[in-house]
């Protein structure tokens, strides 16, 4: 099943790191990482002593009820690296792995509301998501982290 990862927008990038301003308009925050910080824009942990920005980001485009803010890292320079956005960043065992074991895969409509929401494993993460959407009136999931509910990315279906 072919899939798009829709990085965190251009837009917000460059207003986090330029202005020092989130998707709210509030400062953003410098910290230094101490290691494990999931960097949402190169979709890794971050490494111990990394100059990071944590900062309020809105992943939806649409205004209503499901429509929210929460806390994301992003490194504090603009990275070169390569970032894979046709796979999901599984964990492999290494100190930058950007997921843990276990997730949950949210889908939501065009519209932006919720359609349905599964706990998954890495296991069991590619059968659950090919099987959100492709189910009827999803546009995209999003993926977040089980303990803290955080952002971790937005899925959608490859386009032809």
């Amino acid at each position: 099943m072919p899939i798009q990862i829709i990085p965190i927008r251009a837009d917000f990038l460059l207003k986090v790191r330029n202005a020092g301003l989130d998707d709210q308009n509030q400062p953003v925050e410098h910290i230094i990482a101490k290691g494990g910080e999931p960097c949402r824009d190169v979709l890794r942990a971050a490494h111990p002593g990394e100059p990071l920005i944590l900062a309020s980001y809105c992943p939806f485009s649409q205004t209503g009820p499901y429509k929210e803010y929460g806390p994301i890292f992003v490194l504090a320079d603009e990275s070169k690296e390569p970032v894979d956005l046709a796979s999901i960043p599984l964990p492999i065992a290494t100190e930058t792995d950007y997921l843990g074991e276990t997730f949950v895969l949210r889908a939501y409509s065009k519209e932006e509301r919720i359609v349905n929401a599964v706990l998954v494993t890495s296991d069991t993460c590619h059968a659950v998501l090919s099987q959100l959407l492709h189910e009827q009136g999803v546009a995209f999931v999003l993926l977040r982290y089980a303990a803290f509910g955080c952002y971790a990315m937005k899925i959608q279906l490859q386009a032809d």
